[in-house]
């Protein structure tokens, strides 16, 4: 098991996919990663005949196994954008092909940006609204038999992004965070005020 770092806001324990990506800093209250280059999970929709088709599954991931039962995960999410999907993530996994990504990611415009992707047996690619600044708030939650994102600029108000299905067998889906730099040299994501609720989302359109 590669080290990782404290989570405690996370009543599970967490597995790093790269060691020595991610570390805590105590005074800042953060879990740290460091993207190396060149990282995605991505399974193109075109398929492998398509002109620009890309399967790339090597990004820096921690993930955990949450208890049973409906919750919410949420964090606030900084990157020092660099280069195009620069990213940092709220990573939903089943397995390499099931999987749902809700990213604060820096778009082809220059622009951050929330993006959402999920993933059975190929990938799809959604954009939501950008962002001002370098900052912002990401949540999933679990929902009976479906995970919606929300996304907030300030913490408080919040904004459904996508309600989806990975299947009907969820005991073995883990969460936790992801970072990414599908097309630069590496980023830096700091995922901070992270909570985990193991209590049910009372609103979904409207996030409270």
């Amino acid at each position: 098991m590669n080290q990782v770092p404290d989570t405690s806001p996370l009543p599970f324990p967490v597995t790093a996919s790269h060691p020595g990506v991610w570390r805590y800093d105590d005074a800042a209250g953060a879990v740290i990663a460091a993207a190396p280059a060149r990282t995605d999970l991505y399974i193109d929709p075109g398929g492998a005949d398509s002109a620009d088709a890309e399967t790339t599954l090597n990004a820096a991931t921690l993930l955990g196994l949450p208890p049973g039962g409906d919750f919410q995960l949420s964090a606030r999410v900084s990157v020092d954008f660099r280069a195009q999907y620069d990213a940092g993530v709220l990573l939903l996994w089943a397995d390499e092909t099931h999987w749902g990504k809700f990213c604060f990611e820096f778009s082809p415009s220059s622009a951050p940006m929330i993006v959402s992707v999920v993933t059975r047996g190929v990938s799809d690619d959604a954009n939501a609204f950008t962002v001002e600044g370098h900052v912002v708030w990401l949540r999933v939650s679990r929902i009976d038999r479906v995970y919606a994102y929300h996304a907030s600029v300030d913490g408080t108000t919040w904004q459904l992004i996508r309600v989806f299905h990975l299947g009907d067998d969820m005991t073995g889906h883990r969460v936790g965070f992801e970072a990414q730099s599908p097309t630069g040299d590496g980023c830096t994501v700091a995922f901070d005020r992270i909570s985990f609720t193991p209590r049910r989302l009372a609103e979904l359109r409207d996030g409270s």
